[in-house]
């Protein structure tokens, strides 16, 4: 169409159809680079084909319109920008799932906070535990080994506690000597617990315990290990490698059958003297009284019933100690035939200056008593002459409102 001058441009009919409609049925094309250079080997695989525009327009608005109604029903895929934002999302996608997690390589508690390598024997004919803390080690991912740091140069200064559960919290700790800067500890120690049962390796727990020393501040916790008490044989040695964990919750007691720790007693009739040998070897486990963690016991010993008030014996406060080493023995005076009539009570009290002593835990032993303290009891009467010694359970009763 020729414009004159000074006339304003004017559009046909059809030229406004041709431009305003998209064009009929498009022909794949094989070179997709001729419309993309970007990618001069063709899209990525994500992105779909693009078809060609067609340079000829139709003149014919019944051809119009066909093609208009054909293209409403045809996916965006003749749209570059549409297509090349589908790309990118692709990709984006793609490229997250092979990325490596970085957080992935930090691995749980279990494997993060140590490894512990100890053994455990239980002497049955001596009645005690012993545990052998070797060392502990841990591998940190990626570029340490050791234990999990933690102070600020990176190490530690380890030390291992133990705790036999159930039982007072500090009456039955035991710990190693604490090594300085290092994140491979080897201790190569031995703790004992005495005063061990049949019964204990039935029943009880052993907890152990890294912890990280600080002069300054509280000591900190790095990880624990448990081992049941059952799973040990008598006299044979049990090696472990186990992996530390987090800290769990210790399940409290009932206050009135609170163990309050062990006493080892030796009890001998001695024909010749007509007379009781009662023997106080020590103690183990005691339950801690005073502010400092500790004690300072002491034993008292009756036989009753005493109406003159003469069978008290008491032997020497040791102090600062939960397991006392006494080593004292006492006489009572009595016929052989006289002691199927008495009890024994034996008692353990923390001393103190300027105020009342306090009650640890007691015993009692004679004919009416039950369990291994009947059962020491008829052993002395049955050996004569023969010193017969057991470890006793204290309890957080005075002997005198024992019922047995």
């Amino acid at each position: 169409m020729t414009q004159r001058k000074g006339e304003k441009p004017t559009i046909s009919i059809q030229e406004h159809m041709a431009i305003d409609v998209c064009p009929g049925p498009i022909q794949p094309i094989k070179q997709i680079s001729d419309y993309f250079p970007r990618y001069p080997r063709g899209l990525p695989p994500a992105v779909p084909h693009v078809g060609p525009l067609r340079s000829a327009l139709s003149t014919s608005s019944a051809s119009a319109s066909t093609t208009a109604a054909a293209e409403s029903d045809r996916p965006n895929e003749d749209n570059p920008d549409r297509a090349l934002a589908g790309a990118s999302a692709s990709l984006q996608a793609t490229k997250k799932d092979e990325e490596p997690d970085v957080e992935g390589y930090d691995s749980d508690d279990s494997t993060t906070l140590g490894t512990l390598e100890f053994s455990l024997l239980y002497d049955q004919e001596n009645n005690a535990l012993h545990c052998t803390i070797n060392k502990a080690k841990l591998p940190v991912p990626r570029y340490k080994k050791g234990l999990k740091p933690m102070d600020h140069n990176g190490l530690s200064d380890p030390y291992v506690k133990l705790h036999l559960l159930p039982g007072a919290s500090k009456a039955n700790k035991l710990r190693t000597k604490t090594l300085h800067n290092t994140l491979n500890p080897v201790w190569n120690e031995t703790l004992t617990y005495y005063g061990i049962t049949d019964e204990d390796m039935v029943r009880k727990t052993l907890r152990i315990s890294v912890c990280d020393e600080d002069k300054f501040r509280h000591n900190e916790f790095i990880g624990e290990t448990r081992i049941p008490l059952k799973k040990l044989k008598p006299n044979q040695t049990k090696c472990f490698n186990n992996c530390l964990e987090k800290q769990l919750p210790v399940k409290t007691e009932d206050k009135s059958l609170e163990e309050r720790g062990r006493i080892m007693i030796s009890l001998k009739y001695n024909t010749q003297k007509s007379c009781l040998v009662v023997g106080i070897i020590r103690c183990a486990h005691l339950a801690a009284m005073d502010a400092n963690g500790f004690s300072d016991p002491y034993v008292k010993t009756y036989l009753k019933p005493d109406e003159n008030k003469k069978s008290k014996h008491k032997t020497a406060v040791k102090k600062k100690t939960l397991n006392p080493e006494f080593n004292e023995e006492f006489c009572y005076d009595i016929k052989y035939a006289d002691l199927t009539k008495k009890t024994l009570e034996v008692t353990v009290w923390d001393y103190d200056i300027g105020k009342s002593n306090d009650f640890i835990g007691g015993v009692s032993l004679g004919i009416n008593a039950n369990g291994e303290r009947l059962r020491h009891w008829f052993d002395c009467l049955k050996n004569k002459d023969k010193k017969i010694e057991r470890w006793h359970t204290l309890t957080n009763e005075l002997p005198g409102s024992l019922n047995d």
